[in-house]
């Protein structure tokens, strides 16, 4: 350890971001372990303008990096400082993120060994309130001048690297620095032993900011790997910056197979709504196919706009196929086309008058219309899916009923049923939409033997 060098870095920057924001102010130490070998620092003109919040933040002003120079004139001096050095830093990924990207725009491929002062000190000083660079100088008094200045936070995290050296008697930033150490790819804030107790099996993990509230959820065939693809690679975008610093907690729940996990997922996203979901959200339901009664006896069927306090007959993640199906009932069960609206339900009541001298018979209308409604919502099968459970001693089953995902769970390998409606006993209630449907169908014409079909009567 003590025969390696380091460069200890701290930026101040325009933004939060390397892919849209500048590096303003720079500061590298050299430290051999012991002593500062070296140290240099510089503003740097960004060529654009500091918003006001950074100026406040930093003090760095327009005027004050006009004549400073451009980071294509100091790229060769940071390179030659920190090639051949472990590359030190506080949040490090943050650090490293900018320096390596303005090096590359400037020509210059660099890579270096990265040892991130947050999570050293987490594991050296385990325990404290926080891990922030002002609370930790306050915690350890270590002397902090000229705060969110390069410089001044460059001096204080050299004086604290030094004393977690110091303070590390049982060799954890020697375990840090080893190129396969998964603790440097994890998020500086994020506990080492939630991603360790991640298992290799399918199930849904939960990442948390630091109030405890979920931010992402996501679905793996095997949680842990899934879980470090996360922290890998070097993207700079804004996104991906502002997830890894919101990450402070993960907690998983193991499920049996892919597709339960799916189904979780889904349902979990839908009631946690995580700031970080946005793939997924694209399905919730936006349409739904409804049913109404005019004034002048008429039966209607119409799609609008799923609106919570009115419950629909169907609902579709899309208007296509959610007019689809009503031109297909239409067709089906010989409706009138003047009676299957698309159009919201304000609307829909408001449509009263027709020429009555060609309207059809109210009654056998009507008996079509409910022959139509029956066919979409009772009409459809019910059954379960089996399949292996957790471990040896259950199986996972999914019961869906009337063509609508009822639920999900697990059920002891030794219990008997005399008829596929007792796994309905078994199972906890989700709540069903057309893309959960379409997850279990697609399983379901890929694993047939896995469908245990309820047999209606006549």
């Amino acid at each position: 350890m003590k025969r390696m060098e380091y460069a200890i870095v701290d930026i101040e920057t325009t933004g939060g971001n390397a892919s849209g924001s500048r590096i303003t102010e720079i500061a590298i130490i050299i430290h051999n372990g012991t002593n500062v070998i070296d140290r240099w620092e510089t503003l740097i003109n960004p060529q654009k303008e500091i918003p006001l919040p950074i100026f406040a933040l930093t003090g760095i002003n327009n005027e004050m990096v006009h004549y400073a120079p451009v980071f294509d004139d100091v790229a060769p001096k940071i390179a030659q400082m920190l090639t051949g050095r472990i590359f030190v830093a506080h949040n490090v990924n943050f650090d490293y993120s900018f320096v390596r990207h303005q090096l590359e725009e400037s020509g210059f491929k660099w890579t270096a060994r990265k040892l991130c002062t947050v999570r050293a000190a987490r594991k050296v000083r385990p325990g404290l309130h926080s891990y922030s660079l002002g609370n930790l100088c306050q915690a350890l008094d270590i002397p902090l001048q000229h705060r969110h200045r390069a410089g001044g936070d460059a001096n204080a995290t050299a004086i604290l690297f030094l004393r977690l050296l110091e303070w590390d008697t049982d060799g954890e930033i020697e375990k840090m620095l080893k190129k396969t150490a998964q603790d440097q790819r994890l998020p500086p804030n994020l506990p080492p032993e939630d991603f360790n107790q991640l298992p290799e099996k399918p199930g849904v993990y939960y990442f948390y900011n630091q109030v405890k509230k979920v931010v992402y959820v996501g679905k793996a065939v095997n949680l842990k790997k899934r879980v470090a693809s996360h922290f890998s690679g070097h993207k700079i975008t804004p996104q991906r910056q502002h997830f890894l610093r919101d990450i402070y907690s993960i907690s998983f729940e193991v499920c049996a197979t892919e597709l339960m996990a799916l189904l979780l997922e889904y349902a979990e996203i839908k009631k946690l709504w995580p700031m970080y979901n946005r793939a997924l959200k694209r399905f919730e339901p936006k349409f739904g196919l409804y049913e109404y009664e005019a004034r002048n006896g008429y039966r209607y069927i119409a799609v609008g706009k799923v609106n919570k306090f009115q419950p629909c007959i169907e609902s579709f993640s899309n208007l296509h196929d959610a007019i689809n199906v009503l031109q297909k009932l239409a067709a089906q069960f010989e409706i009138d086309n003047r009676f299957c609206k698309y159009c919201s339900l304000a609307e829909a009541e408001g449509i009263q008058k027709a020429d009555v001298a060609i309207l059809p018979d109210v009654m056998q209308h009507n008996t079509k219309i409910e022959n139509a409604i029956d066919f979409v919502s009772k009409n459809k099968p019910s059954f379960a899916i089996i399949d292996k459970g957790r471990h040896a001693d259950e199986y996972s089953c999914i019961w869906v009923e009337n063509g609508h995902c009822y639920g999900m769970g697990y059920m002891p390998t030794d219990v008997g049923f005399t008829e596929p409606l007792e796994i309905k006993e078994y199972v906890t209630p989700y709540r069903s939409n057309q893309y959960i449907m379409q997850l279990i169908y697609t399983h379901t014409n890929k694993y047939p033997a896995k469908v245990i079909t309820l047999q209606t009567k006549d």
